[in-house]
């Protein structure tokens, strides 16, 4: 099965994104009119109580777990579809970017590529489903990608996205969906979904900032096809259980403290969200260094998502750590939805991007 092809599509009926996270499921239904994307339903439901914890924490369940979840999550947000697209999580795949060996034959140039792909990938080939992509040259050709002089055209170089997902997360992922009464067309990880939401800007390198529940996901989308990834092993489960720990109070009430108050709980400059919030900031700005410093680039702006993008007045305290434009994502903005809806939807849309991208590629199969 393919994880990018029809990453860039564009094409009645309702469908439905599946996005399967550690701390939560979320799901959201669009329909097309007039080339428009009108949205049906959405919700989102905690797994922490379904493994004996609380609201916000991250768990490892059963796929019969999940699928439970996910049965009770479709029923409440009154899903009508079965038609759907899945999420995959960053942390059980594999992205590289890999400079191979050009081949002017297409079908020479596949078979180079399958090849040589398997070398960056740290299992054996039968044990994943690899795919890839070639990414658009951006301009003139730079050292290393032309033969030097004297050296036979089999010299040249392409750049190449490798993508690779464990056969056994596949199978997990298949099971639940079966398991649930869904018909799943593709599965995709979750970055190229968060990049169908929420990347506006078509060529300049933008930095995506995913706080999740666990860790946190640092995209460097350029031209938009992933350059660098990193993760940070903080998230906002760290936030919420900072806030419950200085207060003495249940990670429940913590989490509901985060969204409400956020940025603003606690002192100026001590509050448990600046300070973990601070940690993943100083991470995050060492990686755009980097790369501006190694690509000779400027990175043009920031998108906050995630969980932990919902945190009350983060885009303002980001803002101020950073240098540069920081944006909260607003996924919901490519959907259609009655105007009373948005204040609502500007604020939990940072938790939906990985939904709504999948939505989104979901309509274009239509």
């Amino acid at each position: 099965m393919s994880f990018l092809s029809g990453f860039f599509a564009k094409k009645e009926g309702s469908v439905l994104g599946v996005d399967i996270g550690s701390s939560s499921l979320k799901v959201v239904q669009l329909r097309k009119e007039r080339d428009q994307a009108i949205l049906e339903t959405y919700g989102e439901l905690a797994l922490g109580p379904y493994s004996g914890g609380e609201v916000g924490q991250a768990t490892n369940l059963s796929a019969e777990q999940i699928t439970e979840t996910l049965k009770d999550l479709l029923r409440e947000a009154k899903v009508t579809t079965k038609d759907c697209g899945v999420s995959i999580p960053y942390s059980r795949s594999l992205l590289t970017l890999a400079k191979l060996p050009y081949r002017e034959n297409a079908q020479e140039q596949k078979t180079v590529i399958e090849f040589e792909a398997r070398k960056y990938i740290p299992v054996p080939a039968s044990e994943v489903q690899l795919d890839w992509f070639i990414v658009p040259d951006a301009g003139p050709a730079g050292p290393g990608d032309t033969p030097a002089k004297g050296e036979p055209a089999g010299g040249k170089k392409v750049e190449v996205l490798v993508v690779a997902v464990h056969n056994d997360e596949l199978a997990f992922l298949q099971n639940v969906v079966t398991g649930a009464g869904l018909s799943a067309s593709f599965y995709e990880i979750e970055i190229f979904s968060t990049i169908r939401a929420v990347v506006e800007e078509p060529v300049k390198p933008v930095m995506v900032l995913d706080i999740g529940a666990a860790s946190t996901k640092t995209y460097i989308v350029e031209r938009g096809i992933v350059a660098l990834s990193h993760a940070i092993p903080i998230g906002s489960q760290d936030i919420t259980r900072a806030i419950s720990v200085s207060n003495n109070i249940s990670i429940a009430r913590a989490e509901t403290l985060k969204k409400n108050e956020g940025m603003a709980h606690g002192d100026a400059d001590t509050s448990p969200p600046e300070l973990v919030f601070s940690r993943i900031f100083s991470e995050a700005r060492r990686v755009l260094s980097q790369y501006e410093t190694s690509h000779r680039k400027s990175i043009t702006s920031i998108v906050l998502t995630g969980g932990g993008g919902v945190t009350k007045e983060l885009g303002v305290y980001a803002k101020g750590f950073f240098s540069i434009d920081v944006r909260v994502a607003d996924p919901f903005a490519k959907t259609a939805a009655p105007a009373f809806m948005r204040p609502v939807l500007e604020t939990i849309g940072p938790e939906f991007a990985v939904a709504v991208g999948l939505a989104l590629r979901k309509l274009g199969e239509t």
